[in-house]
């Protein structure tokens, strides 16, 4: 069987030439007879892999001088409790849910201080984002908070919210690096890798400066969620996810070679287009978020039987088109159309979503 057509969530696809690349390197890194996965985390060969991957993802988004950039492990979902940690001064904060994600994130801050819900899509099980716009924002809140694309329900926040002076903080894993941002919208923007980056293990944090305590204003903070660890030893504190840099590395190349940000935003809006344009005219499928609010990189969809979903789903796989399947606690169908995901994935989607509605009406 050759490559299939991935729609996976996350891990999720990753661009072929960046594993071409990585195959033909991995018995011998740039000639120094070693394998990246072999060598010491505090070689200068490494030193040089880490500080490349620095600098061009800060050429790629801008990100300003004074902002860190932190290669972590323990993913997005460790960010969830080390955001509080290090960030509630006042012990208190602003949480927008949007989501499973979003929910957790804030269940996490309850933990370790009054995490304050301030607007919720719950009602309508996730399926928009609310008007953020006038939101009632704590005087002393320490920051709001957001996941601003939402791998499970397809929705993304077109605009930032209002946060009133307030710091945003955004988990931004299924949109990371699919379109230009400004930094310094965000005190921390932060994404795990693996759905559009890299390989799943790790969690890139963009942290600006001053909000990096000299001591965390949580007691007890272990010493690995310290940002001020990770920063003063430039994410060296201790042996990193060193493979997990380097293929975000080749995948930073790969945006760099592509056109950057401008132009993988325009690819990922052509995609977009074409399965929402087939949604909105098919009889059998339709989508199930807002239009407003529909996310580019996650787009799930149903027929309204769960019996015809599942037929769908095993038949596409057959189709080279697998892990389509929706999260189990939304059901019927997602595609995850990231950076990666060729136009020509999406075309072989849609083609066989008509064939299907043919074969099904």
């Amino acid at each position: 069987m050759g490559r299939v057509y991935n729609f996976s969530a996350g891990p999720a696809v990753l661009p072929e030439e960046v594993l071409r690349t990585a195959a033909a390197e991995i018995m011998d890194y740039h000639g120094c007879g070693q394998s990246v996965m072999e060598m010491s985390h505090r070689s200068k060969v490494f030193q040089g892999i880490i500080d490349e991957a620095e600098h061009d993802i800060r050429e790629l988004m801008g990100i300003p001088d004074n902002y860190e950039v932190l290669f972590l492990q323990g993913g997005a979902y460790q960010q969830f409790a080390a955001v509080p940690m290090n960030l509630m001064k006042n012990g208190k904060a602003a949480y927008i849910i949007t989501g499973q994600w979003a929910k957790k994130a804030w269940k996490e801050a309850k933990i370790y201080g009054d995490a304050v819900a301030v607007a919720s899509s719950e009602d309508k099980t996730f399926t928009y984002i609310p008007d953020c716009s006038d939101l009632d924002i704590p005087e002393d809140a320490d920051y709001v908070y957001i996941c601003e694309n939402n791998t499970i329900y397809g929705t993304k926040y077109h605009k930032l919210p209002n946060t009133k002076g307030h710091v945003l903080v955004a988990d931004v894993s299924s949109c990371f690096l699919s379109e230009p941002v400004n930094v310094n919208d965000y005190g921390v923007i932060y994404g795990g890798v693996q759905k559009n980056v890299g390989p799943a293990g790790m969690v890139i944090s963009i942290i600006r400066k001053d909000l990096i305590p000299e001591e965390p204003p949580v007691a007890n903070t272990p010493t690995m969620l310290r940002w001020k660890t990770q920063a003063d030893a430039h994410s060296l504190f201790n042996t990193p996810n060193c493979w997990d840099i380097y293929m975000c590395g080749l995948v930073f190349k790969w945006l760099k070679e592509n056109g950057g940000l401008s132009a993988v935003k325009e690819r990922n809006e052509k995609k977009a287009k074409l399965l929402y344009d087939y949604l909105d005219q098919s009889k059998l499928f339709h989508g199930t978020v807002v239009p407003a609010d529909r996310s580019v990189m996650n787009v799930p969809f149903v027929t309204g039987n769960a019996d015809m979903d599942a037929k769908f789903v095993a038949e596409s796989s057959a189709y080279g088109l697998v892990n389509i399947k929706g999260h189990r606690s939304v059901g019927g169908m997602r595609a995850s159309i990231y950076n990666a995901m060729p136009y020509e994935g999406v075309e072989a989607l849609v083609n066989f979503m008509d064939k299907f509605e043919k074969e099904n009406s």
